[in-house]
């Protein structure tokens, strides 16, 4: 079963006011959905726009596995583990909140910052948190969440170009730039923002019209 959910259907929140934009796939805050609390290990998938100087004063996470991907400009990012980094383009940022951690997430650049950021549930709540960054991770290599039982596959594709859809009891597809057709998939082709909630995936494609960058979560049962 397919599940194709548009850019427009997705919650509009944050702070304009703050140079906080936020779009929320999932139910998320004060936009409450009994129907939307989330799917397979997902529970949000968030697109955050910050201007320059705007950002996410430190805050408490726990047990949720948060991985973030920088579309433009530059994440800064520090938290009580004491790591302090910078995220861009093309890299894979975790962070483990297991047991409890607090962070901050900033836009320090001078230029409009735009990331996606989804947030899964582990196998087991509890341990050590953790953190991890991959720079510039290559096309189609795979990243293992073992701790949420979950498998990121990242795909940048030219226009035309097939690419396998993972065969796995659920798989969840974003899209970053570009356009894809699934196969199966009713209605007009996925742009940016656009997700697909697949079920039972097993020998489909999708298919880049125009060029697309896209984010497949591989999910166990």
């Amino acid at each position: 079963m397919i599940l194709v959910r548009y850019a427009a259907q997705r919650y509009i929140g944050g702070d304009p006011s703050a140079g906080i934009e936020s779009l929320h796939a999932f139910s998320f805050g004060r936009f409450y959905d009994p129907d939307n609390l989330r799917f397979g290990a997902v529970l949000a998938c968030n697109e955050e726009r910050l201007a320059p100087g705007a950002g996410f004063d430190e805050h408490p996470h726990s047990h949720t596995e948060i991985v973030t991907w920088v579309v433009e400009g530059e994440l800064t990012h520090r938290d009580s583990a004491g790591h302090a980094t910078v995220v861009g383009p093309g890299d894979v940022q975790r962070l483990s909140s297991a047991g409890g951690v607090r962070h901050v997430e900033r836009n320090d650049g001078d230029r409009p910052l735009v990331f996606v950021q989804m947030w899964l549930a582990p196998l087991e709540p509890g341990g050590e948190p953790a953190y991890d960054v991959v720079r510039g991770i290559a096309d189609s290599t795979p990243y293992a969440l073992p701790r949420a039982g979950a498998m990121l596959h990242v795909r940048r594709l030219r226009d035309g170009e097939r690419s396998a859809v993972p065969d796995a009891p659920y798989v969840y597809v974003h899209v970053v730039r570009g356009g894809v057709r699934i196969d199966g998939a009713a209605g007009p082709a996925l742009g940016p923002g656009d997700s697909a909630r697949i079920t039972g995936a097993e020998g489909l494609e999708l298919t880049a019209g125009p060029a697309a960058e896209v984010l497949l979560w591989e999910m166990s049962g």
